[in-house]
């Protein structure tokens, strides 16, 4: 079974992460995983600390001369915020423990509750785990899910649907373009493909940052590539689309999640919401269109694989909003830290991760092996079977 675990404070020495489930002799190219960690720092609206960090990966253990052992893969990212920090987030005794104090949680964040369940009076002890800070580990893990993807033909892409009330609509991605479109996406400071939108996303965020508001939006996220077969209807925590969800909801902010035009879908008959199936030998079997996301009963049919995640506006608000001081049950504005205004840009690098998984952990349930080699060998030979049983001719 493939698995990640992460583990570190927004303002703690630094981010843990241990991945097990990967095959022995994946290469992996560790440039790679920090322009990915590069990629989730940018976006307009990001805040300051984008500017402190500059996230590096270093593994300690799984990789030997530049290729997976097949053992358990840990490796850090430093915070380098953490030299102002660490009279305050230090293991040991901290000089400074009660200078940062939280004791007026946030609407909409999960200081209160958190602090609730685990009996800290202290908030920040909630905070500081709760925060997005901790997605730079998926980015890093989602970095290596992705280039064993790519080793079976797989790409994934991500692009800002939405920002606030400027939406953009859906985008034609064919396998055939997506590196030209992911460039296009990538030279965006707000990660939308659209020119014109892009300029009302970024004017819409200048609005919101002298308002002291915050943003939110929708992005959509998509692997091309995709064999029929992934997940499962047979039981329902293997079922594909449902485990997508549950990844793209666990992102910080992200209440809302579509598998394809999910959303849509719910308003229309029957007659305009399947895709139908086709027929032609040149072709084999295809769809011409694909509303479903790519999944039907919980498995990949063989169609891009396709979600879209809708995140709501930060709960930091620079105009902070009425809440309780738990120090003296007192009603008083919330507590503000340092935030963005708008981060679905970064939020959109973070769900390619998390789909990364998602259908790195499909394949590896679907093909085995513990080796690249015996995995390429099983999917050659189901590759083989669709092409000879199912006429299943796509690339």
């Amino acid at each position: 079974m493939l698995k990640f675990t992460t583990s570190g404070e927004s303002h703690g020495k630094g981010l843990i992460t241990i991945i097990e489930g990967l095959p022995s002799g994946l290469a992996v190219d560790e440039e790679y995983i920090n322009r990915e960690l590069a990629r989730r720092q940018k976006g307009y609206g990001r805040g300051g600390r984008m500017q402190i960090e500059t996230d590096e990966i270093e593994i300690f253990a799984g990789v030997r001369n530049g290729k997976t052992l097949g053992s358990p893969i840990s490796f850090l990212i430093r915070n380098r915020d953490y030299e102002n920090w660490q009279d305050i987030m230090n293991s040991g005794a901290c000089s400074r423990i009660n200078d940062k104090v939280l004791t007026r949680p946030r609407p909409g964040h999960a200081d209160l509750p958190g602090a609730m369940k685990y009996h800290h009076h202290d908030m920040r002890n909630v905070l500081e785990r709760a925060s997005a800070r901790e997605t730079a580990s998926r980015v890093a893990a989602g970095a290596f899910f992705k280039q064993f993807l790519e080793q079976f033909g797989i790409l994934i892409y991500s692009y800002v649907r939405s920002i606030g009330s400027v939406n953009v609509g859906t985008m034609a991605i064919q396998k055939e373009n997506v590196k030209e479109f992911c460039l296009q996406v990538e030279d965006s400071p707000v990660r939308c493909p659209d020119p014109g939108s892009e300029g009302k996303m970024i004017k819409l965020i200048e609005q919101a940052k002298r308002e002291g508001e915050s943003l939110g939006g929708s992005f959509e996220v998509g692997a091309l590539g995709v064999c029929p077969g992934l997940g499962s209807h047979i039981s329902w925590e293997r079922k594909l689309d449902g485990q997508m969800a549950a990844a793209l909801m666990s992102i910080p902010a992200i209440k809302a999640v579509a598998i394809g035009d999910g959303i849509a879908n719910a308003a229309e008959f029957g007659s305009r919401v399947h895709d139908q199936i086709h027929y032609r030998e040149e072709a084999g079997l295809y769809r011409d269109s694909n509303r479903a996301g790519g999944i039907e009963g919980g498995i990949s049919n063989g169609e891009t694989v396709w979600a879209r995640a809708y995140m709501k506006p930060i709960p930091t608000l620079y105009k902070p909003l009425i809440s309780v001081n738990t120090a003296n049950w007192e009603e008083e504005k919330a507590q503000v830290e340092r935030s963005d205004i708008c981060a679905v840009p970064a939020a959109a690098v973070v769900g390619e991760a998390m789909l990364a998984f998602v259908l790195a952990r499909a394949f590896r349930e679907q093909f085995g092996g513990e080796s690249m080699e015996q995995v390429e060998q099983a999917y050659s030979s189901y590759r083989e079977y669709l092409e000879k049983v199912w006429q299943w001719k796509k690339i």
